[in-house]
């Protein structure tokens, strides 16, 4: 036997004694769920985890809800104005309303996108004071000690609105909001940060 059909020989008895390896993982189609997003999220260099969304929340308040995340950027022009084309339009959606702090325009024109308008006769409102009086007359308001918010709140301070987008598992409470620095924003509030009156329930 030469050494090259001997060698040939050892490389063949180590292959039967060796494990083949293991078949790759199958691949993954489709889009990923929301926690799957999060853990590929959380391989990232530097990346945090996005908190899960609030529990619940009425297709009403979903909706505004998207309806606010699609308008995050839009901001006063010039600043400190209360006023631009845009926010033009939100005011649209409050009966008799002029330029003036913005907040409880722009959830009323978010509530009215999502087919679920604020007011007795859907005219929206001006004032944070008459949107949480609206809840309490409709049954929408929710005090604040009461419960939890869900996705779609409307979320009500004093003197100030946004609607709720998640809350992280610390109980971090995550908005969208308008006229806060001059703009539509994101905001997050840790627990006792700034507590609010309560939440209206849209839907």
């Amino acid at each position: 036997m030469s050494l090259e059909v001997a060698l040939q020989r050892v490389v063949q008895i180590q292959g039967l004694l060796s494990p083949p390896p293991p078949p790759p993982p199958p691949a993954v189609t489709g889009t990923p769920s929301a926690f799957g997003q999060a853990l590929q999220a959380a391989g990232q260099p530097g990346a945090a985890i996005a908190p899960m969304p609030a529990s619940g929340g009425t297709p009403g308040g979903r909706a505004a809800l998207a309806a606010a995340q699609a308008e995050v950027g839009q901001a006063e022009q010039p600043p400190g104005s209360n006023d631009s084309p845009r926010i033009g339009q939100y005011r649209q959606a409050t009966a008799g309303s002029g330029v003036g702090p913005w907040c409880a325009y722009f959830v009323s024109w978010a509530a009215r996108q999502a087919g679920t308008p604020i007011g007795d006769q859907g005219q929206g409102y001006g004032r944070v004071d008459d949107v949480w009086a609206w809840g309490e007359r409709t049954g929408r308001a929710i005090p604040a000690a009461n419960a939890l918010p869900q996705s779609g709140d409307l979320i009500v301070w004093d003197e100030h609105i946004g609607i709720v987008e998640s809350v992280g598992p610390d109980g971090t409470i995550n908005t969208v909001e308008g006229n806060s620095s001059d703009q539509v924003s994101r905001r997050s509030y840790a627990p006792g940060e700034r507590p609010a009156v309560g939440y209206v329930r849209l839907g």
